[in-house]
Order: C-alpha cells, then sequence, then structure tokens
C-alpha cells in the first residue's frame, strides 16, 4: 500500500515533489528560516511543476523576493497589536472581537498578514490565556459576535472546537459565532461530520467564511467539503486576496467569485493586499482593484460582487475602496458601460 501524501513542510520537500529546482534550493532555504512553509497534498496537487508564474505556486512556493522590505511594509500590517487588551484577543471595533484561538495554519500564504506570527511551534492561547479571553468576552455585553481566526481555527480538533463554541455560545450576549478559515479548500479531509457538528451552537448564528483566492482551489473535493457545512445550516461568506499573477484579471475574478456562489458561497470581501513584509511582489495598486471590480459590475451577477476593501496600516480598520459611480454633487451616475447619466435633483 502506498503512503498516504503528507503536507510539504520545507523546501527539500517542495524539491523533492519538483516544485522548486534544486538549484533555488539554499536560496529558498533562506526564506523558509524566516516564514514558515506548508503545502498540503490539495494544494500540491493542484500546481502546475515547471510554471513558474502558476497561480497556486505563487500563493504557496517561498519566493526570495519575500527576503527584500518593501516601501511602508511593517511587521505587524494592520495593527492589530494595538487593539489586543490581552492576549488572543483583537478588540477594534464596538460590537466584535477576534478570537485567536491558535498561530497556525494547515497552509502558509506568501501574502500572509500576520506571517511574523504564525508558523509551527506557534502554538496556541494556553488555558489560562484562553480563560482570560473569554472573560474579557463575557465582561462586555456589547460584543455581539466573535471571531475565530488565527492561524487558522480549523486546524485545531473537533474536540477543543467545541469546548470553544459552547464557552461562547453560553454568553448571552454574543449572538454571531464567525470561524475565517482556508481548511475547505486545502484540506477538506478535515471538514468531517465531528468538526461540523462542533461549529454549531444552539440559539447563535454560526457562519464560516472561506479563503479562496484562484477558481481552481474549489475543485470537487473542496466543494464537498464546503457543502457539508452549507448542508448542516451554516452559512459560508468568502474572502478573497487580490494578488498579482493569481487573480488580478477580470476573468480569473470573475471565474472565481462564479466558483463561489456556486458553491453556494456569497463573496463578502476583495482583500487589497496588506503591506506584509516581503510582498510587494504579489500587490497590485489600488487603481489595478478598482478596474477589475469596474469589470465585474453590471458583467457578473450581483451574487457575485464583493466588497473592495483596505485595512488601514496601524489598526484604523477596514474601509470600501471600490470605484465611485456618482459624482460628487449627486447630478450624474454612470452605468456598467461607462456612460453617464443624470439623475434628477432630490430637493
Amino acid at each position: 500500500m502506498s503512503a498516504r501524501p503528507t503536507t510539504l513542510r520545507g523546501v527539500a520537500d517542495l524539491c523533492e515533489r519538483a516544485l522548486v529546482p534544486p538549484e533555488r534550493v539554499t536560496q529558498l532555504a533562506a526564506v523558509a528560516a524566516r516564514y514558515a512553509v506548508a503545502i498540503t497534498p490539495a494544494m500540491a496537487d493542484l500546481i502546475e511543476r515547471g510554471d513558474a508564474h502558476d497561480p497556486i505556486a505563487r500563493q504557496f512556493v517561498p519566493d526570495a523576493r519575500e527576503l527584500v522590505a518593501g516601501k511602508g511594509e511593517r511587521s505587524d500590517p494592520i495593527g492589530d497589536d494595538a487593539f489586543s487588551p490581552t492576549p488572543g484577543i483583537v478588540h477594534r471595533y464596538p460590537d466584535r472581537v477576534l478570537l485567536k484561538l491558535v498561530n497556525a495554519c494547515a497552509v502558509y500564504c506568501r501574502f500572509c498578514f500576520r506571517r511574523e506570527m504564525v508558523g509551527p511551534g506557534r502554538g496556541g492561547l494556553s488555558p489560562t490565556a484562553l480563560a482570560a479571553a473569554l472573560d474579557y468576552i463575557r465582561a462586555r455585553p456589547q460584543i455581539w459576535e466573535v471571531i475565530l481566526t488565527g492561524g487558522d481555527p480549523l486546524v485545531l480538533s473537533a474536540r477543543r472546537l467545541k469546548e470553544a463554541v459552547s464557552e461562547l455560545a453560553a454568553v448571552a450576549h454574543v449572538k454571531v459565532i464567525r470561524v475565517h478559515t482556508r481548511v475547505p479548500v486545502v484540506a477538506p479531509e478535515r471538514v468531517s461530520a465531528a468538526l461540523v457538528r462542533a461549529l454549531r451552537a444552539r440559539e447563535k448564528a454560526t457562519f464560516v467564511v472561506l479563503h479562496a483566492n484562484h477558481p481552481r482551489e474549489l475543485g470537487i473535493k473542496a466543494r464537498a467539503a464546503c457543502a457539508r457545512l452549507i448542508d448542516a445550516g451554516i452559512p459560508m461568506l468568502s474572502q478573497s486576496v487580490l494578488l498579482r499573477g493569481v487573480n488580478d484579471d477580470a476573468e480569473t475574478l470573475g471565474a472565481l467569485m462564479r466558483a463561489l456562489v456556486e458553491c453556494r458561497i456569497k463573496p463578502y470581501y476583495l482583500h487589497h493586499a496588506d503591506l506584509a513584509p516581503g510582498t510587494a511582489h504579489l500587490r497590485t495598486t489600488i487603481a489595478e482593484g478598482q478596474a477589475l471590480m469596474r469589470a465585474l459590475h453590471g458583467r457578473y451577477s450581483g451574487l457575485c460582487q464583493p466588497a473592495y476593501v483596505l485595512d488601514i496600516p496601524d489598526g484604523y480598520g477596514k474601509s470600501p475602496i471600490g470605484p465611485n459611480y456618482l459624482s460628487e454633487d449627486g447630478s450624474v451616475v454612470a452605468d456598467f458601460n461607462g456612460r453617464w447619466h443624470r439623475y434628477p435633483p432630490q430637493r
């Protein structure tokens, strides 16, 4: 019997699978020493060998340019630390908090905005820290929603997830539990019946937000994993990151959004890539992102339209940065073909 495929966790593993050439191993080892590497079998199988521009490879295979600091880049690009009153909690917005249960992921994205904070051996919240984080939530009745993130919370066992969800479900003022994850696409086998049960809480709304960036990620097994969640009554949304060479053309981005909707997943956010260290080669300009959103508008169903957002550096939160179709005085409005039309005065 052949051995079950395992996650690739180093440059030597990538070389053995022909995902990087031997002559680049030494160079890329320096990248891997600083930023974690992990590519699951599901993602490794999608990469076109020998294609340096493969959109899946660009997301997961290390690149020497990651060691080059770009203008304005910072280790905490969206300012989590400034809004972390206790370990594991980020409280930036009044009615919701992030609860970072774990600092590990099934895969490590080369553009990750928490790349300085996640990786093997980083662990998760200790029982004492988790208790303090839960006490923080219990003591603040304005917290209506708790977002489980990390790392990726779905790398935890079903038992540990159920414990965390149960604790949150017992807090009367917490009405919504949202889970941010990449697991259904990168490790769909983890979405077991036990894990699905662990995410459900009586009299609470649970949402799962899937991170996917390219339509090829939504293969048969990924779609089945998402269906297991949705069929169990857990609505799904998506978040994607706009990435150069991955999804920065209207055809690919539109195909991704359609694939998500076909899976019964509502596109939620398209993130402008954050100013994480060593990621300049993967970022587009905001103008390019706005042009892509214009290209989607009117040509793809309204169900396929995410909000294009920018996380303002230093912790000031997300702002929508999509194109504007209305003149400043409200007298003319553009249609999806770029033609302008007069709109009657309202007063």
